[in-house]
């Protein structure tokens, strides 16, 4: 009878640890979870998901959380470039522009590449109010800080 209980109590002790493993941190754990939303293209369909998910999802649960715009992305915070928005957001007729103001008035942070926006011919003068211009140390501020997560759109 030993002998056949043992194989049996090894497989279930092996999928318990496997199980247990598998779990994400708990909230209560002692690190702040954070999340970094990398932002590179100014399509307006993929930047309203990432915005609306850093927001909704992200900060509005206490998560701290960064949107950093950079490559392409920095064209949609211009204050002079008009923005569609597809899907539930055209229906309440909410502008990218909106939605990164909205984002930044609840305490998230957008922060906006330094050369991308060199590149493209843009300023701080050119992007709406409450953008950080980046740096690397504000970067790495973010990026490799404890607890956070990094999602990339």
């Amino acid at each position: 009878m030993k002998c056949r209980l043992f194989p049996i109590l090894a497989v279930i002790a092996m999928v318990v640890t496997l199980v247990t493993a598998a779990q994400p941190a708990q909230a209560g754990s002692d690190t702040p979870r954070g999340l970094f939303v990398n932002l590179t293209t100014d399509d307006t369909w993929s930047a309203a998901k990432a915005i609306m998910f850093a927001h909704q999802k992200s900060l509005k649960n206490g998560h701290e959380t960064a949107i950093w715009l950079n490559v392409r992305a920095v064209y949609l915070a211009d204050k002079k470039r008009p923005s569609h928005v597809h899907g539930l957001m055209a229906e309440q007729g909410i502008s990218i522009q909106d939605m990164l103001s909205a984002f930044i008035a609840d305490g998230g942070t957008v922060i906006m590449c330094g050369a991308c926006s060199k590149a493209a011919g843009l300023t701080q003068f050119d992007y709406i109010d409450g953008i950080i211009m980046g740096s690397w140390p504000v970067v790495e501020g973010w990026l490799f800080r404890d607890g956070m997560q990094t999602l990339a759109w």
